[in-house]
Protein backbone atom coordinates (compact mmCIF):
# COMPACT_ATOMS: atom_id res chain seq x y z
CA UNK A 1 0.00 0.00 0.00
CA UNK A 2 1.36 3.22 -1.15
CA UNK A 3 0.78 6.49 1.33
CA UNK A 4 2.48 9.75 1.82
CA UNK A 5 4.60 11.58 4.28
CA UNK A 6 1.36 12.52 5.92
CA UNK A 7 0.01 8.69 6.10
CA UNK A 8 -2.82 8.67 3.64
CA UNK A 9 -3.39 5.47 2.45
CA UNK A 10 -3.49 6.21 -1.72
CA UNK A 11 -4.75 3.25 -2.42
CA UNK A 12 -8.02 3.33 -0.23
CA UNK A 13 -8.35 7.27 -1.44
CA UNK A 14 -8.14 5.55 -5.30
CA UNK A 15 -11.02 3.02 -3.99
CA UNK A 16 -13.27 5.86 -2.99
CA UNK A 17 -12.48 7.98 -6.26
CA UNK A 18 -13.25 5.12 -8.26
CA UNK A 19 -16.50 3.99 -6.52
CA UNK A 20 -18.51 7.25 -6.30
CA UNK A 21 -16.44 9.30 -9.37
CA UNK A 22 -15.84 6.93 -12.15
CA UNK A 23 -18.93 6.09 -12.86
CA UNK A 24 -19.35 6.58 -16.89
CA UNK A 25 -18.92 2.91 -18.80
CA UNK A 26 -16.00 4.15 -21.14
CA UNK A 27 -14.16 2.45 -24.07
CA UNK A 28 -10.45 3.48 -25.42
CA UNK A 29 -9.66 2.11 -28.78
CA UNK A 30 -7.36 2.72 -31.51
CA UNK A 31 -7.17 1.73 -35.59
CA UNK A 32 -6.65 -1.24 -35.88
CA UNK A 33 -4.25 -2.62 -38.41
CA UNK A 34 -4.77 -1.99 -42.18
CA UNK A 35 -6.48 -4.66 -44.14
CA UNK A 36 -5.93 -5.39 -47.95
CA UNK A 37 -9.42 -5.41 -49.82
CA UNK A 38 -8.73 -7.89 -52.64
CA UNK A 39 -11.79 -5.94 -54.62
CA UNK A 40 -10.17 -2.22 -54.68
CA UNK A 41 -6.54 -3.40 -54.35
CA UNK A 42 -6.49 -1.46 -51.68
CA UNK A 43 -5.38 -1.02 -47.77
CA UNK A 44 -8.32 -0.52 -45.61
CA UNK A 45 -8.79 0.64 -41.74
CA UNK A 46 -9.28 -2.76 -40.04
CA UNK A 47 -11.54 -3.23 -37.30
CA UNK A 48 -11.21 -1.07 -34.01
CA UNK A 49 -9.15 -2.52 -30.64
CA UNK A 50 -10.09 -2.34 -27.76
CA UNK A 51 -7.33 -0.83 -25.34
CA UNK A 52 -9.79 -0.60 -22.04
CA UNK A 53 -13.45 -0.72 -21.26
CA UNK A 54 -14.55 -0.04 -17.73
CA UNK A 55 -15.51 2.88 -15.35
CA UNK A 56 -14.10 5.98 -16.02
CA UNK A 57 -15.03 10.00 -16.07
CA UNK A 58 -14.62 12.62 -18.86
CA UNK A 59 -14.91 16.31 -17.77
CA UNK A 60 -14.27 19.61 -19.14
CA UNK A 61 -10.66 20.84 -17.99
CA UNK A 62 -10.32 24.54 -16.96
CA UNK A 63 -7.51 26.14 -18.66
CA UNK A 64 -6.25 28.11 -21.65
CA UNK A 65 -6.01 26.64 -25.09
CA UNK A 66 -2.15 26.94 -26.39
CA UNK A 67 -1.56 29.80 -27.78
CA UNK A 68 1.51 29.25 -30.54
CA UNK A 69 1.04 30.96 -34.05
CA UNK A 70 2.82 29.68 -36.76
CA UNK A 71 3.15 31.64 -40.21
CA UNK A 72 -0.29 33.04 -39.30
CA UNK A 73 -1.74 30.14 -38.88
CA UNK A 74 -3.23 29.01 -34.91
CA UNK A 75 -1.24 25.89 -33.52
CA UNK A 76 -2.91 22.57 -34.85
CA UNK A 77 -3.55 20.72 -31.84
CA UNK A 78 -4.93 24.02 -30.23
CA UNK A 79 -8.14 22.73 -28.66
CA UNK A 80 -11.54 24.57 -27.23
CA UNK A 81 -12.64 21.04 -26.52
CA UNK A 82 -10.20 20.07 -24.28
CA UNK A 83 -11.35 17.46 -21.81
CA UNK A 84 -9.79 14.91 -18.81
CA UNK A 85 -10.08 11.80 -19.11
CA UNK A 86 -9.89 9.61 -15.40
CA UNK A 87 -9.60 5.94 -15.48
CA UNK A 88 -8.05 3.56 -12.89
CA UNK A 89 -4.60 2.94 -11.98
CA UNK A 90 -5.00 -0.36 -13.50
CA UNK A 91 -6.09 0.48 -17.13
CA UNK A 92 -3.87 0.50 -19.08
CA UNK A 93 -1.77 4.33 -20.45
CA UNK A 94 -3.53 5.36 -23.32
CA UNK A 95 -1.47 6.15 -26.51
CA UNK A 96 -1.82 9.75 -28.55
CA UNK A 97 -4.49 9.25 -31.11
CA UNK A 98 -6.38 7.07 -29.91
CA UNK A 99 -10.49 7.44 -29.34
CA UNK A 100 -12.24 7.72 -26.04
CA UNK A 101 -15.85 7.12 -26.07
CA UNK A 102 -18.49 6.93 -23.30
CA UNK A 103 -20.53 3.84 -23.66
CA UNK A 104 -22.52 4.60 -20.32
CA UNK A 105 -23.18 7.71 -18.45
CA UNK A 106 -25.91 9.30 -16.09
CA UNK A 107 -25.83 12.23 -18.50
CA UNK A 108 -27.80 10.98 -21.35
CA UNK A 109 -25.97 13.26 -23.42
CA UNK A 110 -22.59 12.28 -22.46
CA UNK A 111 -23.52 8.77 -23.90
CA UNK A 112 -22.06 8.13 -27.49
CA UNK A 113 -19.88 11.22 -27.71
CA UNK A 114 -16.07 10.75 -28.62
CA UNK A 115 -12.70 12.33 -28.21
CA UNK A 116 -9.02 11.91 -29.08
CA UNK A 117 -6.40 11.26 -27.02
CA UNK A 118 -4.00 14.07 -27.16
CA UNK A 119 -1.31 12.68 -25.21
CA UNK A 120 0.35 10.03 -23.13
CA UNK A 121 -1.57 9.42 -19.71
CA UNK A 122 -0.18 11.42 -16.75
CA UNK A 123 2.43 10.11 -14.45
CA UNK A 124 3.12 11.23 -10.95
CA UNK A 125 4.60 9.68 -7.89
CA UNK A 126 1.36 10.26 -6.29
CA UNK A 127 -1.36 8.97 -8.52
CA UNK A 128 -4.68 8.12 -7.18
CA UNK A 129 -6.83 7.71 -10.87
CA UNK A 130 -4.79 8.05 -14.60
CA UNK A 131 -5.57 11.13 -16.09
CA UNK A 132 -5.52 11.80 -19.39
CA UNK A 133 -5.57 14.75 -21.86
CA UNK A 134 -8.59 14.19 -24.62
CA UNK A 135 -9.84 16.46 -27.32
CA UNK A 136 -13.42 16.24 -27.95
CA UNK A 137 -14.83 15.50 -31.79
CA UNK A 138 -16.93 17.76 -33.46
CA UNK A 139 -20.05 16.33 -33.28
CA UNK A 140 -23.63 17.68 -32.93
CA UNK A 141 -26.58 17.29 -31.62
CA UNK A 142 -28.97 16.75 -34.11
CA UNK A 143 -31.33 19.42 -32.76
CA UNK A 144 -30.81 22.10 -35.18
CA UNK A 145 -30.46 21.40 -39.13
Amino acid sequence: MSENAAGLALDAIGAIVEKKILKDKIRIFRAGEPVFNPDTGQYEPGPPLTVYEGPGAVFPASGPSMVLHLAGQPYVNDTPSRYRLLTPLSAPVASREDQVAVLKSEDESATGRTWRVLDLGETSTLLIVRTTWVDQNTQTTGAAK
